[in-house]
């Protein structure tokens, strides 16, 4: 898995028959997915949030994250 953190933005949150999921974009990557099961935070994640995904690998489907949380103020200054 790739350490490093991307930044993305939700488009979708959806409940799957796998459980709820979120759909981003990332400037990187593209389409990038995680589950609400690795996400970090006590509030879900809504359209339009920014968010930093890390632990990022691909699928047969697509790319997916291992990790999520909120996009913070100290992230806008630094670089991975």
């Amino acid at each position: 898995m790739e350490d490093k953190n991307y930044q993305a933005i939700v488009e979708k949150v959806i409940s799957g028959r796998h459980g709820e999921y979120c759909h981003t974009r990332s400037k990187e990557l593209g389409s990038v997915t995680f589950s609400l099961d690795v996400w970090q935070e006590k509030i879900k994640p809504e359209p339009g949030t920014y968010v930093m995904l890390s632990q990022v690998f691909k699928k047969r489907a697509g790319w997916r994250a291992a990790s999520a949380r909120f996009l913070q103020p100290s992230d806008e200054t630094r670089e991975d």
